[in-house]
């Protein structure tokens, strides 16, 4: 399990057009990474379109926004041209990075439980440390306290 504090487990994976995204390229930038359920779903949309609402402050702070799911990358080459999301999307259908940031699990929807990504967010700085993160957070308030922990690393 990561906590706060603890270096950022690397990974490379596939984004939208299949470009191979390195966390570990995007050293010297903050990160803000989330993991979202499944796209085109009312909830995960709602959160990727409020990272896109967010996303002129997150390039101001000369950070990076990642989205990263279990979805495959032509369903989230759609959702994001759909949607108009001007970050990366990244697709990890075999769920390895999901599990390394422990973020793939049952969820209860309604009477059935399904393996899915658990909707979390990391704040990585610079450095590759994360610097903030929750697991099974809210809609709206991943964006929210993200964006809090980001204003504190851009004052640093």
């Amino acid at each position: 399990m990561l906590h706060i504090g603890d270096l950022a487990p690397d990974f490379t994976l596939p984004n939208q057009d299949q470009t191979l995204i390195h966390l570990s390229d995007l050293r010297g930038k903050p990160v803000v990474l989330f993991a979202f359920p499944a796209a085109g779903t009312g909830g995960c949309t709602k959160q990727a379109c409020t990272f896109r609402d967010a996303f002129p402050k997150v390039e101001s702070a000369d950070a990076v926004i990642l989205g990263i799911s279990g979805d495959s990358a032509q369903t989230l080459k759609d959702w994001k041209n759909k949607e108009k999301l001007p970050y990366d999307l990244l697709s990890d259908t075999e769920h390895n990075v999901l599990k390394a940031y422990g973020t793939w699990g049952m969820k209860l929807l309604g009477l059935i439980s399904l393996p899915m990504a658990i909707r979390s967010y990391w704040v990585i700085d610079a450095t590759g440390r994360i610097v903030d993160m929750e697991i099974d957070t809210g809609i709206t308030s991943s964006v929210d306290k993200a964006m809090k922990a980001l204003k504190t690393l851009v004052k640093a």
